[in-house]
């Protein structure tokens, strides 16, 4: 049947299936089995700002949690703050949005 497509339609087809083996060997080089409860980790400074968009940014990706999902915790001199939040994730690209929204933020020091 590909005698009948046209090099562009043919390339486009070939690109198709080259992304869709691409995509099913990065599911399959994770080592998570989905769902699954997963912490994330973030530091910045002690703001009310910035927790409030931290918060915002995982609840874009993970709606509904409640407020026991999350651990704050103050650095020694109260400069920074340390948050766990735990979420049930579904799949490995919910976590990438996660990690990406949270890693954009200009005050964020580290995410784990």
């Amino acid at each position: 049947m590909n005698e009948f497509l046209t090099d562009k339609d043919l390339a486009e087809q070939q690109h198709t299936e080259a992304v869709q083996v691409e995509e099913a060997e990065l599911e399959r080089e994770t080592l998570i089995e989905f769902p699954c409860q997963f912490p994330i980790k973030i530091m910045g400074p002690a703001t009310d700002a910035f927790m409030t968009d931290i918060r915002a940014v995982v609840e874009l990706h993970a709606s509904g949690l409640p407020e026991s999902a999350w651990k704050i915790r103050a650095s020694a001199q109260g400069n920074f703050v340390g948050m766990t939040v735990t979420i049930e994730a579904i799949s490995q690209s919910q976590l990438d949005a996660i990690y990406r929204g949270i890693t954009a933020h200009p005050d964020v020091k580290m995410c784990l």
